[in-house]
């Protein structure tokens, strides 16, 4: 099937009026792209990131722009759209697509990742035409966070590889996917503990868990933030072999007072999502809290604290 893909240019300012016609006009399919809005939601939500990509910034400045797609054989609704157009005084350009299994061709941008010495994280839809001799993570990506492709994530796995023992259990703070809880019991440990904050992480990251195999015995799947939620803390009972935290800066910061009720003094806390700049600012809440760095990695603006509980 041919597409055309249709651009209507908006006003700064004016781009959720224009949504909003389109919509009621049956035209519910969009793609927004909009400096202030992606301004705006990047302000409201400033907990949640410490990086945006300079090229995407580049790529949005200055833009109010409104994209949806049609058949090109579907001459009725461009008309409609034409005319609604001409209504608003906008303007629109149209370009013909390739014929292309849209369905499909996004899996494209996941392909095998492998990992430190052992491991490949994969695609579920790859497991039977895999060939390598890699233990594997198998995933569904791109619904949530995780897929092994950023450098935070490959750093926590690989110090993982040299961190975990067999019969280990392990607590993973910021679970998204579940890529780390299931990476640490292929390595060997006997449970794995998933929290986050939001419900469709803890749902996904059981799916993953089952698709490679690993059941409730194994895995735990929780909702909630352990610094506010007391319930939650009370199924965190005891403390852990490995803890992992692979969020940003600010959530690792605020978790910091918490997280040496779950360490042993032979426990390892594995601390990522922390660019450099950062760095000192969350070295210095894990040494109020009376945890020690004894190494940081670094691959490009990124680093990765391996640590421990201090021993008074």
């Amino acid at each position: 099937m041919a597409w055309l893909e249709i651009t209507i240019q908006t006003d700064q300012g004016n781009v959720d009026r224009t949504a909003a016609v389109l919509t009621a006009a049956g035209f519910s399919e969009l793609v927004i792209e909009d400096q202030q809005e992606f301004s705006d939601f990047l302000e409201q939500n400033r907990a949640c990131w410490d990086y945006i990509d300079e090229k995407l910034q580049k790529q949005l400045q200055g833009l109010s722009r409104i994209r949806l797609y049609l058949e090109d054989t579907d001459t009725k609704s461009l008309d409609k759209l034409e005319a609604l157009i001409a209504e608003l005084g906008l303007t629109m350009q149209k370009a013909s697509l390739a014929e292309e299994n849209w369905e499909e061709s996004w899996k494209d941008n996941y392909p095998p990742v492998e990992l430190g010495k052992r491991l490949v994280i994969l695609p579920y839809w790859l497991v039977d035409t895999y060939t390598g001799g890699r233990t594997p993570v198998i995933l569904d990506p791109g619904l949530t966070f995780g897929t092994g492709s950023h450098p935070s994530t490959q750093m926590v796995i690989e110090a993982m590889e040299e961190t975990v023992k067999a019969g280990d259990c392990c607590l993973d703070l910021g679970s998204g996917s579940g890529i780390l809880s299931i990476t640490a019991l292929r390595l060997g440990a006997k449970q794995a503990v998933g929290v986050d904050i939001d419900p469709k992480a803890e749902n996904m990251a059981r799916e993953n868990a089952a698709a490679n195999g690993y059941g409730s015995e194994e895995f735990t799947a929780l909702t909630g933030d352990v610094t506010a939620d007391s319930a939650l803390m009370a199924q965190l009972t005891g403390q852990y072999d490995l803890v992992l935290v692979n969020i940003v800066a600010d959530v690792i910061i605020h978790l910091a007072p918490v997280l040496p009720r779950f360490l042993s003094e032979d426990s390892v806390l594995i601390c990522s999502g922390i660019l450099y700049s950062r760095l000192e600012d969350v070295q210095g809440a894990l040494d109020r809290a009376g945890i020690d760095a004894v190494r940081v990695c670094a691959r490009e603006d990124w680093r990765c604290i391996i640590a421990k509980r201090r021993i008074t």
